[in-house]
């Protein structure tokens, strides 16, 4: 969720240069509104994917990946008419009490669920299903809820109770479910693999829910929602890589695992930050890549901090255009697992616009996740819980308007 404090300080830093004055290996260098550096580092070149990004690109890189993604074949060019593989909504409440920290009190979730006294959140999946077409539901969770607070304890049978209940709820529809381990690669302050809990401990926590859920075809492993201000990218990689063994190791095979990179998993600084080249090394036991995806969140406010009612971009330019680009020369592909707006006019276009052209691009893109359902009032600025009356469910605005498939942004402008 969008808890970031410290947000708009990172996102206002530019891109890392060096002290010369120069892009760093996989920085940006030109591109369309693009101020910085427009030479590379020693060994690498600056690279124009498109108008609108251009990239230090090593001048020896000849990086592959050992297999394709599944879904589809990444294609050379944007296609109007294509459809998202998934489309759906966060439903929130098993994350609540927790910090962008890692500091994630057990007690303060809150579950979706009218048996433990939450709003209706297996109501509002049926509803976003038969009535909205959605068909991907995730559901974020304190880690320290899943363990009761023992870092490296087993999952505590009461919660999972409480959790599993949801899981099965979200799999009643039919539809595909996302469990996410919020917890911003933390326990409590402390990094994962950098200080904090060992990638041991991690891999730990990952097994246990990979085995319980292992012949869930339609469950979707979320390794970690948000990672930021990681000192070490590629160790963090290697954390990402502990997951990625144990959920495959459990017996989950054939399911799909998302990968997420430093600064809030961010799509516009994903390849920039090193995240993206990180992740590139992540393989499955076997050395492929299939079924591995990266994770990435975008909001349409001006500081990127899903905090703000209205809307100022689309993010196709600063972020979606040029990760497409990378997407395709990787021969990979991404998941939007959080994006949002207020509802309002400006959200109403900009969303509109964002969601179609990651339709065109869906070869790239497999789909977005909106923010939030479950146990948010229908105040909260990003509200899209639908509000029941009788047997009749009413969306939000941005909802009916862009982000319920039946809305039809997908085959709708770009803007552009």
């Amino acid at each position: 969720m969008p808890s970031r404090r410290l947000c708009a300080l990172a996102l206002a830093l530019p891109a890392a240069v060096s002290v010369y004055g120069q892009s760093p290996e996989w920085g940006q260098c030109g591109g369309t509104g693009w101020t910085g550096p427009t030479t590379c580092v020693s060994g690498t070149v600056c690279t124009e994917y498109s108008s609108s990004y251009s990239q230090c690109v090593p001048s020896t890189s000849t990086v592959t990946p050992t297999s394709t993604a599944p879904v589809s074949t990444p294609s050379s060019t944007p296609v109007a008419g294509n459809t998202l593989t998934y489309t759906g909504v966060n439903i929130a409440g098993f994350d609540f009490g927790c910090g962008s920290d890692g500091t994630c009190n057990p007690t303060g979730a809150w579950p979706p669920l009218t048996q433990y006294y939450g709003m209706d959140g297996a109501g509002q999946m049926q509803h976003f299903t038969s009535t909205d077409g959605y068909n991907v539901f995730r559901l974020p969770v304190g880690w320290q809820f899943l363990t009761n607070g023992v870092l490296g304890g087993d999952l505590d049978a009461d919660n999972m109770v409480e959790y599993d209940a949801l899981v099965q709820a979200c799999l009643a529809t039919g539809a595909s479910c996302i469990i996410d381990i919020h917890n911003y690669a933390r326990w409590n302050g402390e990094i994962i693999g950098q200080g904090g809990p060992t990638n041991d401990q991690f891999a730990a926590v990952w097994t246990s829910i990979a085995t319980k859920y292992a012949n869930e075809e339609k469950i979707i492993f979320g390794v970690m929602n948000e990672p930021h201000d990681i000192p070490d990218i590629n160790l963090w990689a290697g954390s990402v890589q502990a997951a990625v063994t144990a959920i495959r190791n459990a017996g989950a095979t054939t399911q799909l695992i998302l990968l997420p990179g430093n600064n809030w998993t961010s799509a516009e600084t994903f390849v920039s930050n090193g995240s993206g080249p990180a992740l590139l090394t992540v393989t499955n036991p076997d050395g492929s890549t299939t079924g591995l995806i990266f994770d990435v969140h975008k909001y349409l406010d001006f500081d990127n901090s899903g905090t703000n009612e209205d809307c100022v971009t689309n993010n196709i330019d600063s972020s979606w255009a040029p990760l497409a680009t990378w997407l395709r020369e990787n021969n990979r592909q991404a998941f939007n697992t959080e994006t949002g707006g207020g509802n309002v006019a400006s959200c109403v276009e900009y969303m509109c616009q964002q969601i179609a052209f990651q339709a065109q691009n869906s070869d790239v893109f497999l789909g977005y996740v909106g923010w939030a359902a479950g146990n948010f009032a229908p105040t909260y600025v990003l509200g899209e819980a639908p509000t029941q009356s009788g047997t009749t469910w009413t969306d939000t605005l941005l909802v009916a308007s862009c982000m319920a498939p039946i809305a039809g942004a997908q085959s709708g402008s770009t803007g552009e």
